[in-house]
């Protein structure tokens, strides 16, 4: 990401919906067992790249982390009813039946998941000379000034200058 993606300055967003933030992951229990992890690994991939290509199933964005013992990401979805749809789909649920044969509760390879639904008024946000990141990817890039110049004034919006 070069420099004149960088946005100077001071900002927040505005949603003008409620939306579903979805951290998902896979933590490492095994390290030399490759041949469990890494097809486990390698599953999210396309289905990224699916979400990315089909805007119409609720998927808005996601930031990936990796870690030592494996990955997690957090997703951005339009609402839980979107992101309960897609679990049902073809690529996914493929690749949870693959990952309940391959491994089950054998204890080679965790995943996890935590759905949070985000109502109106009810998440806060501030960048500051960053380029488009995260929550910040999916609303209306406003200036952090006013009622959106703290932390307390973004998440309670009744509160005035």
């Amino acid at each position: 990401m070069g420099k004149s993606n960088i946005k100077n300055g001071r900002y927040t967003i505005e949603k003008k919906e409620p939306f579903v933030v979805f951290i998902i992951g896979m933590r490492i229990n095994r390290f030399l067992a490759f041949s469990k992890w890494l097809p486990t690994a390698k599953a999210m991939g396309p289905m990224i790249k699916e979400l990315y290509q089909h805007p119409e199933l609720g998927f808005l964005d996601c930031e990936i982390a990796f870690n030592l013992r494996g990955v997690t990401m957090v997703q951005y979805w339009r609402s839980f009813e979107d992101l309960e749809r897609y679990a049902k789909e073809e690529l996914h649920l493929e690749a949870w039946k693959r990952f309940n044969r391959s491994i089950g509760s054998d204890g080679t390879v965790g995943i996890f998941h935590e759905t949070y639904e985000i109502k109106l008024g009810q998440y806060e946000c501030i960048y500051a000379n960053m380029p488009a990141f995260g929550l910040g990817k999916t609303g209306e890039v406003v200036p952090a000034v006013g009622r959106r110049k703290t932390a307390q004034r973004r998440i309670h919006k009744e509160s005035i200058d």
